[in-house]
């Protein structure tokens, strides 16, 4: 089984490469100290197996199994009860409590081979971790766009406009575009309702970047935004747009 550590804390990473030096089926193959360093790796090595720290700079465990995708099975490693319990709530593979023993190590990786096993695909694991990124505390803050092997880092404050584009989400923020994977319900589910509504099935505008709204037809009308982008709005998001400008 091909490993990947991923840990900001230099003796944590030394600690478990030890114990996992006691199962010779096991071959770590990189070692991280922080989560874009993760998403690259497990990009480049498709490792069977993370070991997967949750706080630590620039990207969250969380954040960094929803960049990497389904390649791989994780276990998580953390020193917070709170984080370890929604870890294993939506899924995880499994988590070790720091610190923890040579023989939870071994149940934990008794467990991987367990759902190996079983035959369960690691997407599931991962489509429902990524749910738990964008819900665990509150609105977004940020949202994350892999470009290639590049990470951009969108402030949610800088968002003017979403639209849907079949399997992806355009995002205009700060006078660029990028286009994250992903379903419109997701993202409009981790945002704040009080800043971002969708006025359309295919739209979801920042309420502080509309300058104006002008009637299109007898029953549709038009966002315009501050930048003149114009965005359709639908019966019931023009009533949801005159119920936050108030």
């Amino acid at each position: 089984m091909r490993v990947i550590i991923v840990d900001d804390e230099f003796l944590a990473r030394a600690l478990l490469r030890e114990y996992l030096g006691g199962h010779p089926g096991i071959e770590i193959v990189a070692e991280c100290a922080n989560g874009f360093e993760a998403v690259k790796a497990i990009g480049d090595l498709q490792p069977d197996l993370v070991f997967l720290d949750i706080q630590m700079p620039k990207l969250d465990g969380f954040e960094v199994v929803e960049l990497a995708g389904a390649r791989t099975r994780y276990v998580f490693v953390t020193a917070y009860d709170q984080y370890a319990l929604r870890a294993f709530e939506v899924r995880a593979l499994d988590y070790l409590l720091k610190p923890f023993s040579r023989e939870r190590l071994a149940q934990a990786l008794a467990n991987v081979a367990a759902r190996v096993t079983a035959g369960l695909a690691p997407a599931q694991e991962v489509q429902a971790l990524a749910v738990e990124a964008a819900r665990r505390h509150g609105p977004l803050e940020r949202i994350l766009v892999r470009d290639g092997a590049r990470v951009h880092v969108v402030a949610a404050s800088s968002i003017d406009w979403i639209e849907a584009q079949d399997d992806y989400v355009q995002i205009s923020a700060g006078g660029r575009t990028h286009l994250k994977n992903g379903r419109m319900a997701e993202l409009e589910e981790g945002l704040h309702p009080g800043v971002f509504l969708r006025v359309h099935r295919s739209y979801i505008v920042n309420v502080g970047a509309i300058e104006r709204i002008e009637a299109a037809t007898r029953d549709s009308w038009c966002a315009v935004l501050k930048g003149g982008k114009r965005v359709p709005v639908s019966r019931s998001g023009y009533a949801k747009l005159r119920e936050a400008m108030r």
